[in-house]
């Protein structure tokens, strides 16, 4: 195989989880449309994954469907998937299988979270070209972060490989103080990510089948996992409180405000 394969010969998907309620914003408003220096901070996520050639957009929705349905309707190339019940970040992804079998997705799928608006499509390039120079199955970015609290952590084993992702939930006294992050930027050749998640299992604490259980099944498999620290620590933020997204929102503010200073 020639490894100076052109960009435009990949078709590239993009699966959205934009099911959740989102309890802590104290809100009926689906928590993704919630926004973040403006607009519904999904619309940041859309954006980017656009930005680097995904198409179709899928969403993944369940509470407040209409709501999402109806600001998307009129957006090219954008297909709504619902997950009612909700059962966990796997299952939500499982919800767009339908449209893997019809054809209707790339051969490689990001995946990626409504509700962290900070994304960038530089960071899903920078996921992207790893991925595909790697000749990974799958491919997750990451970060290190001072404070870990609330997010998956990353297990590497003796010789520094990836080893797994493991939900705070799961993790034991020794993983909660790594400091790798899983900020959830992932990156899938798209046949094996639904193969894998044929055989993700709910038996963990939280009870649900999680997305981040397909990269341990695909390295069993022999398949490769590739892993970049492709995110910036202040980009790790995503939203579960209305404080979040005051915070989220002032700093897109910043990075969309002009450059000020006074020339000599």
């Amino acid at each position: 195989m020639s490894t100076n394969t052109s960009p435009n010969s990949y078709t590239r998907s993009v699966i959205i989880l934009a099911a959740g309620k989102g309890t802590r914003m104290k809100s009926d408003l689906p928590k993704v449309m919630h926004p973040a220096a403006g607009r519904p901070m999904v619309e940041s996520v859309v954006d980017a994954a656009r930005a680097v050639g995904c198409s179709p957009v899928v969403l993944v929705i369940g509470h407040g469907a209409d709501v999402v349905r109806a600001h998307f309707a009129g957006h090219a190339n954008t297909e709504f998937v619902m997950q009612m019940p909700q059962l966990g970040t796997g299952h939500a992804v499982d919800m767009a299988r339908p449209l893997f079998e019809r054809g209707a997705l790339g051969e490689e799928t990001l995946v990626l979270c409504g509700d962290g608006p900070l994304i960038r499509p530089h960071t899903l390039q920078v996921l992207l070209d790893t991925h595909r120079s790697t000749g990974a199955s799958a491919t997750l970015a990451t970060a290190v972060i001072p404070d870990p609290q609330g997010y998956g952590r990353i297990e590497r084993d003796s010789h520094g490989n990836f080893a797994r992702i493991v939900e705070q939930k799961d993790a034991t006294p020794a993983q909660l103080v790594i400091n790798e992050v899983n900020p959830s930027y992932y990156c899938f050749r798209t046949a094996d990510l639904f193969d894998a998640l044929t055989r993700v299992t709910n038996q963990n604490a939280s009870g649900e089948y999680y997305i981040t259980d397909v990269f341990e099944l695909l390295l069993r498999d022999g398949k490769r996992v590739s892993v970049v620290d492709a995110v910036p620590a202040e980009d790790v933020l995503s939203v579960n409180t209305p404080e979040q997204l005051a915070e989220v929102s002032r700093i897109l503010e910043g990075r969309s405000a002009p450059a000020t200073g006074v020339r000599a």
